[in-house]
Order: structure tokens, then sequence, then C-alpha cells
């Protein structure tokens, strides 16, 4: 994995206490955020994202913002994180596929509120380092593969809750009709300047989405939308 640099302006003390700073996540972007799923709220807090960072952006780990783990690749704000899972509602006996999962912290959340996760990434790299990750935060069950983000994953399909770890331009049919009946996709959709968080249901062949939040994060490599020629 590429070495990165901190945010400009980002001040790190090697001796802070990440414990502490874990609860300071949750207590003061997450549960204000009105994310209080008790399952999913007592993963934040107990779960160390720190883990699924870059040794020297470990202190980052629960700030407010997009943590890039490698060039280009982020995971999402743990607010955002947080309010897409919680309208997953993930629940144990359930299948869970994190798309553009990058080092899995996703599929981390999905697998403590007691689903059977996939983590998906395109970069062969990123799933190696997401299932160290997953390993050495002593989440078990959680497989992370690599291929086409727009493809999804369909050896382990259907799913009940598809969570997407970034933005897209334009939503594949693939995710849709990997969700089993009553399944939810947890994506942000940007359209120009604007993103919004959408939930969308499958029921029976068709699917339907409400929007949930507003939210900018990167988009993800190869779902923005085609571009045309202007005259």
């Amino acid at each position: 994995m590429a070495t990165l640099s901190a945010p400009r302006g980002a001040r790190i003390c090697p001796r802070m206490n990440l414990a502490r700073a874990r609860d300071a996540m949750v207590e003061s972007q997450v549960r204000p955020s009105d994310v209080t799923d008790p399952a999913l709220v007592g993963a934040m807090r107990t779960l160390p994202r720190e883990r699924f960072a870059p040794a020297h952006l470990k202190p980052l780990a629960y700030a407010d913002l997009e943590l890039e783990v490698a060039p280009g690749r982020f995971l999402l704000r743990p607010r955002d994180i947080g309010k897409l899972i919680q309208a997953l509602a993930p629940k144990a006996g359930t299948k869970a596929l994190e798309i553009g999962g990058a080092t899995g912290y996703g599929a981390a959340l999905l697998a403590a509120c007691g689903a059977a996760a996939t983590t998906l990434d395109l970069d062969p790299e990123l799933s190696f380092a997401a299932g160290a990750a997953l390993q050495g935060a002593g989440i078990v069950g959680v497989e992370a593969v690599s291929g086409p983000l727009a493809a999804g994953w369909p050896a382990k399909a259907p799913y009940d809750s598809i969570l997407v770890n970034g933005a897209v331009e334009m939503v594949p049919a693939a995710w849709i009709e990997q969700l089993a009946p009553g399944g939810r996709l947890g994506v942000v959709v940007r359209d120009g300047r604007a993103g919004r968080a959408r939930l969308y249901t499958r029921t029976g062949e068709a699917s339907a989405y409400r929007e949930i939040f507003d939210t900018m994060p990167p988009v993800l490599p190869g779902l923005a939308a085609a571009r045309g020629f202007a005259f």
C-alpha cells in the first residue's frame, strides 16, 4: 500500500488515546446524526477503526472526514457509514455485501451487527489488506474478494444488504439484481455538485428508492457516468 501524507492542517499525536477518540467519535459524530441502533452503536464504539488505516494515519481514524487509505481510495466518514448501515438494518442470519470496501471497515461493522458479510474491491492489494485488517480486529466470517465493482459479487447473491463504500454517478443494474426480495442497497449517488444517499429496496422484480441524507464522498473507480462531447 502506498505511503500517504496526513491531510493539510491535521495534527497527529502519536500518544493519543485511540479508545477515547473512538468514544468521542460516537458521541460527537454518530449519535448526534440519529444513528441509534444499539448493535451498530456498540460496534462503532468497540471496533478499532484504526486497524483499517495505514499506520501513519491511525491517529486520524476517528476524525470527521473521508479517510484516504490508499491513493484515491477512502473510508466513508463515520457519520455517513453509520447512517447507511442503520438504514440497511443488518441482522443475524442475513447476508451482506460491501462494494468498494477498500480495507473492509464497513464489512466489519456489518458482521458485528450479525450479518455474514463479503467485502469486494477492485484492487487485489486492498482486498488482501482488508483480510489482514479484519483478522487483526478479530472479525471472523468475512470474506475479502476482488473483482469489478459494477458487477457486484454474484457468487454469494442474493444479499439482504448491500453497502457501497463511496459514491457513484450511476447505479449498476447488477447490484439491484443481486438483492434478495425485500433486500436493501445503501449508496451515495452524485449528480453534478450534489450528493445524496439513497436506500433502494427490492420488491419482486421491481425496486424503488428514497433519499435519506446529503453527503459528497469521492466517486469510486469505474462508477462515474459516461461523459459526452460538448459542442
